[in-house]
């Protein structure tokens, strides 16, 4: 989600149009101008320092320091401030009539937000609705998750003009889940566009066993990332398996894969790598015999289609978003097939994996962000 509001960002600042961003503060909210937003934009992407944390940063226990630190920033660029209660008031104020309010992150989408985006004259509202997981594995979400992920679905789809899925298969869930009703906000797809990070070799730990084959997954170790089939697959293998880096960070109601991670021996076949640059990663991908993903289900799903826009090989689980997105660039395989997993892995590790038939290592060009701005700004 970050990389998606990101792009947008850098998009609608340079549209020749009034822009403004909204964003929750401790006990409040702030408008920033294009000015403020582009500040903010520098800082993200590390060209100026995050200032100090002002007094009403410092003062709030939940906030961790460099989260103090964006807190107060926000207030210094911006061009109002409000409390939760003065949010309309400062809305209807600052906005021209017909202000579009684009929110791609799941977040700011409170009856609060909402209601005061409505009381701009003409105000719209689109919202990006990147999965409906948490309302089709509800048992592998966090406490709490499912009942406000739904109740924030039900606001969209009682308030949104528009929303925008990053895939068909979104838009089928959508769809299935209330998104039909007559009615309701207009459905558009417009894939996500996708620019690897650039792959940063200089990053990457000098003691990771890459002279050689290896395999990599990418993602949040979580239980719908399936990373226990690829526990249980190097398991098989043994000592002589090649190296399989698991790159992510550790999720949530998964403690028995936590527990296997935690007893892998350190000189093992598989490493856990949490705290990678995003250009390390790339340049770990970039480097493997196969990504592999064996996720039970997606909504859009970056890392597959990044690995191919690198050039390196996607052995997956078969869902109907890597056939939409992907066609029949990876290796397909059942999720309940170790055998043919097995045979893949093997396959791909005796060959160099760097031939057609095994993913291939060139010709594929992903979906570009101006062809998503060219669908949603035109329904905007």
């Amino acid at each position: 989600m970050d990389r998606v509001e990101r792009a947008y960002l850098v998009r609608l600042l340079q549209e020749d149009t009034p822009l403004y961003g909204l964003a929750r503060v401790v006990a409040g909210y702030v408008l920033l101008d294009r000015a403020g937003l582009a500040g903010l934009l520098s800082r993200v992407d590390g060209d100026t320092p995050w200032g100090p944390a002002d007094l009403r940063a410092r003062l709030s226990r939940s906030l961790s320091p460099a989260q103090r630190q964006a807190d107060a920033d926000l207030r210094r660029l911006a061009i109002r401030r409000s409390t939760r209660p003065g949010l309309e008031r400062m809305l209807r104020a600052a906005l021209p009539a017909g202000t579009a309010y684009l929110n791609t992150g799941h977040s700011n989408l409170t009856d609060r937000v909402l209601r005061a985006v409505r009381s701009v004259p003409g105000g719209r509202i689109a919202v990006l609705i990147h999965d409906t997981i948490p309302l089709d594995l509800p048992e592998m979400q966090r406490e709490g998750t499912v009942a406000r992920f739904r109740a924030m679905f039900d606001r969209v789809l009682r308030q949104a003009d528009l929303i925008i899925c990053n895939s068909e298969q979104t838009r089928r869930d959508v769809m299935r889940h209330g998104g039909a009703a007559a009615g309701g906000p207009d459905v558009v797809v417009a894939h996500l566009g996708v620019e690897p990070p650039r792959p940063d070799a200089g990053a990457v730990p000098a003691d990771l066993p890459t002279g050689g084959a290896y395999f990599i997954a990418v993602g949040t170790i979580e239980p719908r990332k399936n990373h226990a089939l690829l526990l249980d697959l190097w398991a098989e293998m043994g000592p002589a398996a090649p190296p399989l880096l698991i790159c992510g960070a550790r999720g949530w109601r998964n403690e028995d894969v936590f527990a296997r991670l935690d007893s892998l021996p350190p000189d093992g076949p598989v490493r856990e790598l949490s705290d990678l640059t995003d250009g390390a990663i790339s340049a770990l991908v970039t480097g493997a015999r196969a990504l592999l993903q064996p996720s039970i289900a997606e909504g859009f799903g970056l890392p597959p289609v990044e690995a191919a826009a690198l050039g390196t090989p996607v052995v997956c689980v078969d869902l109907h978003v890597y056939r939409e997105i992907l066609g029949d660039i990876p290796v397909y395989l059942p999720v309940t097939d170790r055998l043919s997993w097995r045979k893949t892995i093997n396959n791909l590790t005796e060959a160099d994996g760097r031939t057609t038939g095994t993913g291939m290592r060139n010709g594929y060009v992903p979906p570009r962000w101006e062809e998503h701005f060219n669908v949603v700004l035109k329904m905007t």
